[in-house]
């Protein structure tokens, strides 16, 4: 157990822009939007 929780206390942590984004609902709705433009896009390139 005590490795387990040195892996953990060893982690990187984020930077301070990258907590900012993560925070971010319009960041986040952004990437939900091109990620089911992505999805859409694949799911109709395909062969049924």
């Amino acid at each position: 157990m005590d490795n387990a929780e040195a892996s953990i206390a060893s982690a990187p942590l984020p930077t301070l822009a990258t907590s900012r984004r993560r925070n971010n609902l319009f960041f986040q709705l952004w990437r939900f939007i091109a990620l089911n433009v992505r999805m859409a896009s694949m799911i109709l390139k395909g062969d049924h």
